[in-house]
């Protein structure tokens, strides 16, 4: 069944959920590993999630992309909801991707990821359409329109011919991010809901100010030279086998001594003893008052 899960450890809730998110970075990282390194090792993983993704169901035909399935039930119950996020790391990897190989299915799968965006834009403005509605965003999904506006201005800088689709997008919502964000006191604040204004109330914090910022700033992406490659300027060289010698020692502990562990125990008791001394006089004290006014 493979695939990644939300939660590393098997104890914490959600650990058997395969979310598109965890499997969306690998699927990125990837891609735009390969796309520096050139290594045919990472075209191969990027090319293993992405068929695994489409496989499950996590990416339906018309290139939306579904927040996960339940393990518990073989991945086959799903969570329909959509958001910004999910499509836009999968967008940015493809871009990658089409970078890289020139191929044209990956043009294909871009192409289809941009056209599918057109569910979260209302008059070119971006929305998170599976809360935004009912004004019911969670701090988490507060921050996802910033990493959306992101992968947008990276995908259109690295696959040029997509900037007509993205540019009047980033532009509108950029527009309005901005016309929701007041300056009071000498400190900013922006509300997530652009397209619809105060309609559905306002909502503030780090994640709405990520949104904002990030919109803005990714209209820069055509000032700015593109991301290089092994190969055009980069300086990081790939040791996949860094990790695998790994020599590091651990110290020696001595054995602890007799007179240690009665210390300890000493330590142990008076602590004990002084927190139960401190509760029961605070308990006897309870009908008292603490301080009288003459």
């Amino acid at each position: 069944m493979a695939g990644l899960r939300w939660q590393v450890y098997f104890f914490n809730i959600g650990y058997s959920y395969k979310n598109t998110i965890s499997n969306g970075c690998f699927f990125n990282i990837a891609a735009r590993l390969y796309k520096y390194l050139g290594d045919e090792i990472y075209l191969d993983w990027a090319e293993r999630v992405w068929e695994w993704e489409l496989g499950m169901g996590l990416i339906t035909d018309d290139y939306y992309f579904l927040d996960g399935a339940y393990g518990k039930e073989n991945c086959t119950t799903f969570d329909y909801k959509k958001w910004t996020y999910n499509a836009g790391v999968h967008m940015a990897g493809a871009a990658a991707m089409w970078n890289a190989t020139q191929r044209d299915i990956w043009r294909t799968r871009l192409e289809g990821i941009i056209g599918g965006l057109s569910i979260f834009f209302r008059d070119n403005i971006m929305i998170e359409i599976s809360c935004e509605s009912r004004g019911k965003c969670n701090i988490d999904q507060r921050s996802f329109k910033a990493y959306l506006s992101r992968w947008m201005a990276y995908t259109a800088m690295v696959a040029p011919w997509t900037r007509d689709s993205i540019d009047p997008r980033l532009q509108a919502s950029a527009v309005a991010a901005a016309a929701q964000c007041t300056d009071e006191g000498g400190q900013s604040s922006c509300n997530l809901y652009w397209a619809a204004g105060n309609e559905h109330g306002s909502s503030f914090g780090v994640g709405e100010q990520m949104a904002a910022l990030e919109v803005v700033q990714s209209l820069l992406y055509p000032a700015v030279a593109g991301p290089v490659s092994r190969n055009s300027g980069g300086m990081s060289l790939s040791n996949p086998d860094a990790s695998l010698n790994n020599t590091t020692e651990f110290p020696t502990l001595e054995d602890i001594t007799l007179g240690e562990k009665i210390g300890a125990s000493v330590l142990t008791v008076v602590m004990v003893a002084s927190a139960v001394a401190g509760a029961a006089w605070m308990l006897s004290e309870r009908d008292e008052p603490r301080f009288r006014s003459e």
